[in-house]
């Protein structure tokens, strides 16, 4: 069943719990909903994470969290989706979702030499924010609602599967 998979790979409470850039959520880790593993809580959680690792800001975790708690989703697996885009990910899919911002605001691609220094995040990104910052937030967008949708029913898919099979046991 989907629910075993998910419990199987999700970390457990006590380590999100005690985890210490998410302590200031205090009584509200304890909330039961954030711990289920439903159809509902589950596919709501892929989509607060997808959304959350194609935004390009720090604390990714902490924004999934509270987005979490906000919809009710599963808060184990909003917060390990955000790991999608760590600094080995980052630059191509951040890449990616400029070459998309561009391509949906009809900007010509910037061409631009990376260097890895803030004078180069100051200056070097004037051309390119406002593709960058409309990427992301379409891919985003795009990956939430179809990482929901897919989850949603794929379980509803495997669960009447294992249901059609049960009498021939």
């Amino acid at each position: 069943m989907p629910r075993a998979f998910f419990k199987r790979y999700v970390p457990d409470h006590e380590t999100i719990k005690s985890h210490k850039s998410l302590r200031f959520f205090g009584k509200l880790l304890h909330l039961p909903c954030l711990w289920h593993f439903s159809r509902k809580s589950v596919a709501m959680a892929v989509a607060v994470g997808l959304y959350c690792a194609m935004m390009p800001i720090p604390f990714q975790m902490v924004l999934a969290a509270a987005m979490a708690i906000m919809l009710q989703a599963n808060l184990p697996i909003s917060v390990a989706l955000v790991w999608l885009t760590n600094p080995i990910t980052m630059p191509p899919v951040y890449y990616g979702a400029y070459k998309f911002g561009a391509w949906v605001t009809s900007t010509p691609p910037h061409e631009f030499d990376f260097e890895p220094s803030l004078n180069w995040v100051l200056h070097g990104m004037t051309a390119t924010w406002q593709p960058f910052l409309i990427g992301c937030f379409l891919l985003g967008l795009i990956l939430a609602v179809s990482g929901y949708f897919f989850v949603y029913f794929l379980w509803r898919f495997l669960v009447l599967k294992k249901w059609r099979e049960r009498p021939h046991r």
